[in-house]
Order: structure tokens, then C-alpha cells, then sequence
């Protein structure tokens, strides 16, 4: 059993613990990381949040405590009250590494089993177990460091957007379905059989009403919920840092978050980041990198070689122009000593992306090697190797499809080979960008409409509104996300707070008036009484974290995650209720199989 405290303080932690504190007497409480018993001596290191102390019992310093020293274990919860003293055995590696605990007074406050991971930084353990002991996991240095820094960044943010002006406002958990985008997460209700609420896949709505009712500047960092197939940095709820803001059009909201960003940088990890940040438009983005966030840490940039290729014999070429696509290419340095093997491995690899398959022109010492040289001249060869800047010894690797699918397989391919071959030199490099002028709307062929590229409340282009009835697909959007190293950080837009605008929008979007207003009557609704032009963005406050911390994978940024099927081994949730609960909501489970 475990000792109560007794009245016992704690009057300092493990880890504060210098060469200026010898001599006093302290109390100090955490778990035992390991004890070493040398005979006369017995030395514990005790860890907690800060850090670990080494702690001495000796008989001679008190028997008592030395006798009861022996019987802690690994990950025993102690308390030790004792006196400040330098280290004969100076550990270096420690912050606390000068100085060491003699114990005098200890108590157990809690026994421990054998955890069934170990408690120590780098820990290599399965997903599953980590999970499933997640209290455990936590309990390890490096994990506790990034939760310090989470909550670092997360006071910055408060602190700057307070010193800004800004209000921190709760907007509702339950709310109504509105389903354009991902999959909600319904809560069915027992007042009201048969309907249900939704979990908020972003406070959008309820921000844009808090501009309406004249809350000029609002932030929340709040939990939002997507029920939707997960990838790997993926989780069905995550935080946000959402901001709104009146009267303001686009580059005000840019600058605020550019200061906003070098801020939380600057406290947290003491990085000064350079602002302003460049800005690209999304097609130029695409053009040349393939992708609509995309990582400027190494070159490699996409060449239009559509041109040039217009005029050869190749099939795969002339197919793809001829059905309004395009040619384009990447150029590898140095790639052109690449094997048979692993060029056919990237074939492969851009096949996953939808694309025909990958040409290729390598300039080897000898000569140049491609196996689409018989469906080109000398001059046409020579003029890709010219648009592309190919030297000798690079490797030009070519797709050609529709746009679409060529911005998507070069793009992937692109980073792909930056991996494979260690394209991004310097570790803490941190190349922020805006991407700007979005497509307003995106054509699906399957459903024969348009949907909303951001969200159905994004404004248009003032120069682009009249294109809304005669070339939708032409419209850009006052929409702009912030880039960080190839990841989305943030995105938002300036709203639309024109109600005739919006019906228009939604009229676009495929829905007529009357199913406009049953969705969104409420926001249509406030329109009527003088809404304020407004804007704002959103960050994924994880994503942010992830950076901060210098971690890749999202579960280590939150402190109870669910696995990639959004399942939680600590809880074994989702799991059955009981039928009285079913029951009161009107509900019958039929078919608890997945298709």
C-alpha cells in the first residue's frame, strides 16, 4: 500500500535542481527511472516532468531511509525530503548532472508492476501497446517535452491574439449537419427522436455570426471532428486555432498571421523567422511544383515541355496534348548513374498516381540513353534538354496525361526523389509561403456539379464574380493557405457577406433556394441585418505542434490519439452500448457489419 503525504510539500522539481542550491534542504516527488544498490550505498534516479535527480541513501547518511531505499523499483511513485550536495561522479549529459540528493526522509506513495514498456526516450514499441498504455507512454522525457511545447505554443498564440485585440469565444459542439466536404460525426438525440446533432467539422458558421453580432476579432483553439478514411497524419478529431476578423480584406489577414506565426516561433523555440512570407498562385504553384503546397527547401522545379513534344511521332505524347493535357518533366542531378531497376521502380511508382507511365532522357558520359529516342529527332531531344537544363550526367524524367494527373505524379515524384536522395540539406530549415488565388470551385464529373474548392462561403475574385453564371471553372477564390516545408499550416479566406452573393454561391454549388435556406437559412438569414466584410483562417494546431517538436508523426503530438481506423486500444472506443440507452434514442442497430 501506498503512503499518504502526510502534509507533506514538494518544494521543488527534479530537474531545477543546480550547483546554487547545495547545501539546502529539499523535497522532491516523482517515479523511480532506476536504482543501483552498491552495498553501502544505494542511488536512485528520480525522474519527473523537468527531468531526472540522482538521489544517494547511504547508512551512514540515515539507516532508515537506507533500509526503506531498498525496497523501491522501477517506476515507484516517492517522495524524498534530503540535503543538496555536488557530485563526487560529475554526469555531464544532465542538466542536473553536478549535484545530488542524500536522503533522509522517503516515502513510498505508490508500488508499481513491471510496466510493459519501457519508460525512456526513443522508445521503439508498437503502435498498438503504446496506445493501449498511453499514460505510460507519456510518462517518457522526450514525450513530456513536446507536450511542454504544445502548451508553449498554445499561450503564445493566446498571448499574442489577446495583445491583438482578439476575444477567445466557445462555439457549440452540437450543431447541425451540414454535409459539403467529409463525413460528420452524428449524435443522435433523445428529446428529439429520429434527429440528430453533428460534431463540428470546423466553428465556420458560428465565426461568421460572431462577425455579424460585432465581435470584430475572434479566436478559439477548439476540437473539430471528421469522420473520414484516415492517412497516416490524419485524426478523426484534431485542434484547430480558428481566427475571424471584420472589416479586413486579404492582406490584412495574411499579415496578422505572418506576425502571428514568427511570434509563436520566436517564444517557443527562439527562431526568427523572416517575414513577409513569399506568396505564389496557386497555378503557378502547380506549374512548377506540381502541387498546391509545395516544399521550396530543394529545386527540381516542373518544365512545360508540351511544345517541344508536340512535334514528335510518340503516341503517349501526342495523345495526352491532343486530349487537352500537357507534356512536363522533372530533372534529377546526378541522376543519370540510376539503374534500370530503380528508373523502372519510378515508373511504378507514378503509376500509383493515375499516371500511363514515366519517360526518360539520362545524359550519360557516353551518350544519351532513353528508350522513347526512336520517336524524336536529335533536335527535339535537344530541345527538352534545353527546356528542362539538363546537364551531363542528370536524368530528365518525363509524364504526360492530363494536367491533373501529371501535377500529381511529378509533384509526388518530385518529393519522392528529394527523400530518396537527401535533396534537403540543412535539418531546421523552416521555408514558409503563401499560396494564393485558389479555383473557387472544383467540376466533379461523377455528380455533374461543381463543389466548393475551400468551403461554399469563400468569396470570389471581385474580377472573377461575373465569370459565377458563364465560366464557373474560371473563378478564383479570395482564398490562401500558409505553407510550411511541403504541409499544409493553415488556410482560410475572405468570406462572402453579401446575401444575394451567396445565394448566387449556392445556386452554383447545385442547390436551389429552398434547400439553400433549410441547410443555411440561419447564416442567410443574418445577412439581412448588416454584415461586416470579414475573413479569416485556420491553423491545425497539431500540425503547428508537429513542426515545433520536430516530430513526423501526429500520434506523438496528441496526448490520447486513436489508431489509423480511429479506434482507441485505451478505451476500446467505439465500442456497444446498452440497449436501454438505444432504446431512449429510438434507435436499432440492423447491421453492425462493414461493407
Amino acid at each position: 500500500m501506498g503512503e499518504a503525504l502526510e502534509g507533506l510539500k514538494r518544494n521543488i522539481m527534479c530537474g531545477e535542481l543546480r550547483e546554487e542550491h547545495i547545501g539546502n534542504t529539499y523535497t522532491v516527488m516523482g517515479w523511480v527511472q532506476r536504482k543501483r544498490n552498491l552495498g553501502g550505498l544505494i542511488f536512485v534516479d528520480l525522474r519527473d516532468r523537468t527531468g531526472i535527480l540522482q538521489v544517494v541513501f547511504g547508512e551512514e547518511i540515515d539507516n532508515n531511509a537506507f533500509i526503506k531505499a531498498d525496497e523501491v523499483k522501477s517506476e515507484y511513485c516517492i517522495a524524498v525530503t534530503g540535503t543538496l550536495v555536488k557530485r563526487e561522479s560529475i554526469n555531464e549529459n544532465m542538466p542536473t548532472g553536478y549535484v545530488e540528493l542524500q536522503g533522509k526522509e522517503i516515502k513510498i506513495l505508490s508500488e508499481s508492476e513491471t510496466p510493459p514498456i519501457y519508460i525512456k526516450e526513443g522508445l521503439d514499441a508498437a503502435e498498438s501497446i503504446r496506445i493501449k498504455y498511453r499514460y505510460l507512454d507519456l510518462r517518457r522525457p522526450d514525450m513530456q517535452k513536446t507536450f511542454i511545447i504544445r502548451h508553449k505554443a498554445s499561450k503564445a498564440i493566446r498571448d499574442f491574439l489577446d495583445e491583438k485585440g482578439f476575444m477567445e469565444i466557445e462555439t457549440p459542439m452540437l450543431t447541425k449537419s451540414t454535409p459539403e466536404g467529409a463525413r460528420d460525426y452524428l449524435v443522435p438525440s433523445r428529446n428529439y427522436p429520429g434527429m440528430f446533432y453533428a460534431l463540428p467539422q470546423s466553428p465556420q458558421l458560428f465565426k461568421q455570426l460572431l462577425m455579424v453580432s460585432g465581435f470584430d476579432r475572434y479566436f478559439q483553439i477548439v476540437k473539430c471532428f471528421r469522420d473520414e478514411d484516415l492517412r497516416a497524419n490524419r485524426q478523426p478529431e484534431f485542434t484547430q486555432v480558428d481566427i475571424e476578423l471584420s472589416f479586413v480584406e486579404q492582406d490584412d489577414v495574411i499579415k496578422l498571421n505572418e506576425e502571428l506565426i514568427a511570434y509563436v516561433f520566436k517564444k517557443v523555440l527562439d527562431v526568427d523567422v523572416k517575414t513577409p512570407f513569399k506568396r505564389l498562385p496557386y497555378k503557378e504553384a502547380m506549374d512548377r511544383y506540381g502541387s498546391d503546397k509545395p516544399d521550396t527547401r530543394f529545386e527540381m522545379e516542373l518544365k512545360n515541355i508540351s511544345e517541344e513534344a508536340s512535334a514528335c511521332d510518340f503516341k503517349v505524347f501526342s495523345d495526352a496534348l491532343a486530349n487537352g493535357g500537357s507534356v512536363r518533366a522533372i530533372t534529377l542531378k546526378g541522376g543519370a548513374s540510376m539503374g534500370r531497376k530503380d528508373i523502372d521502380r519510378l515508373g511504378e511508382f507514378v503509376k500509383t498516381y493515375k499516371a500511363k507511365g514515366l519517360a526518360w532522357i539520362a545524359l550519360k558520359e557516353d551518350g544519351i540513353k532513353s528508350p522513347i529516342s526512336k520517336f524524336l529527332s536529335d533536335e527535339q531531344i535537344n530541345s527538352i534538354i534545353r527546356k528542362t537544363e539538363a546537364e551531363t550526367g542528370d536524368i530528365v524524367l518525363i509524364v504526360a496525361d492530363k494536367d491533373a494527373v501529371v501535377f500529381q505524379a511529378l509533384g509526388a515524384l518530385r518529393l519522392e526523389l528529394a527523400k530518396k536522395y537527401n535533396l534537403i540539406k540543412e535539418d531546421k530549415q523552416y521555408n514558409f509561403l503563401w499560396v494564393t488565388e485558389f479555383p473557387l470551385l472544383e467540376y466533379d464529373e461523377e455528380e455533374g456539379r461543381y463543389f466548393a474548392a475551400h468551403h461554399p462561403f469563400t468569396a470570389p475574385m471581385d474580377e472573377d464574380i461575373e465569370l459565377l453564371g458563364t465560366a464557373p471553372e474560371k473563378v478564383r477564390a479570395k482564398a490562401y493557405d500558409m505553407v510550411l516545408n511541403g504541409e499544409e499550416l493553415g488556410g482560410g479566406s475572405i468570406r462572402i457577406h453579401n446575401s444575394e452573393l451567396q445565394e448566387k454561391m449556392f445556386e452554383v454549388l447545385g442547390f436551389t433556394k429552398e434547400s439553400a435556406w433549410e441547410r443555411f437559412g440561419f447564416l442567410l438569414e443574418a445577412f439581412k441585418f448588416g454584415p461586416p466584410p470579414h475573413g479569416g483562417l485556420a491553423f491545425g494546431f497539431d500540425r503547428m505542434v508537429m513542426f515545433l517538436a520536430g516530430i513526423d508523426n501526429i500520434k506523438d503530438v496528441i496526448a490520447f490519439p486513436k489508431n489509423q481506423n480511429a479506434f482507441c486500444y485505451l478505451t476500446e472506443a467505439p465500442n456497444i452500448v446498452d440497449d436501454k440507452q438505444l432504446k431512449e434514442l429510438g434507435l436499432d442497430i440492423i447491421n453492425v457489419s462493414k461493407n
